[in-house]
């Protein structure tokens, strides 16, 4: 589904047109740039809409009929849930649960701690690359965050930081190259591990 359709939702649900919610819908699916399947949707998650949409975009928007919009409803209920059947919600667990770590590269802790020691001393900026793993106890969810694209796309449109004209030494390749395509991201066709126990369970009688 493209962005103009979720607008064309959006529509549907809260009025306006459909200008007022495309670019919030084309953002998310910015990493489309990043990952040509959908294995892309790392901002299809609460993670995603709370530590990125919604601190670019605002808590809330007033569409072309002066009606006040929740971004995080916006985000949920016409977008994501749309794109998995409106059966669930992923986590970014489940994302970085389906990386195969013996594809990343051999010294990638060493090159995330090298990059964060950069914003070590911007406590906010340090907060947002440190949240994966706040959120999955895992450090190879840091590769969702210190990467090239995190820091010289999403950073400067959050924190305001300038784009280094550098190389940097991990990039987004580095985790969808190791990540595994599961049926769950293939439009909902299956539930992932932190929905199972949200869903209806049969009953043997």
């Amino acid at each position: 589904m493209n962005a103009v359709k979720h607008a064309e939702i959006s529509v549907k649900r809260w009025g306006g047109t459909i200008a007022d919610y495309y670019p919030i819908h084309h953002f998310m699916d910015s990493t489309k740039e990043l990952c040509s399947d959908n294995r892309h949707r790392i901002l299809h998650t609460l993670w995603g809409v709370r530590q990125v949409i919604i601190p670019i975009f605002g808590h809330t928007l007033i569409n072309s009929d002066q009606k006040k919009i929740n971004v995080k409803d916006l985000c949920e209920r016409d977008h994501i849930l749309p794109d998995y059947r409106n059966r669930f919600i992923p986590t970014l667990g489940d994302f970085v649960r389906s990386i195969d770590e013996t594809l990343l590269p051999i010294d990638y802790l060493n090159r995330i701690e090298n990059l964060h020691q950069q914003y070590a001393h911007l406590p906010k900026v340090a907060e947002l690359l440190l949240s994966p793993m706040a959120q999955t106890g895992k450090m190879s969810s840091l590769l969702l965050t210190h990467n090239s694209w995190f820091i010289n796309f999403i950073l400067p449109k959050i924190f305001k930081t300038p784009i280094k004209l550098q190389s940097v030494a991990l990039s987004p390749a580095d985790f969808f190259n190791a990540m595994k395509f599961e049926m769950w991201m293939d439009n909902g066709a299956a539930i992932p591990v932190s929905a199972h126990s949200s869903q209806p369970q049969s009953i043997n009688v």
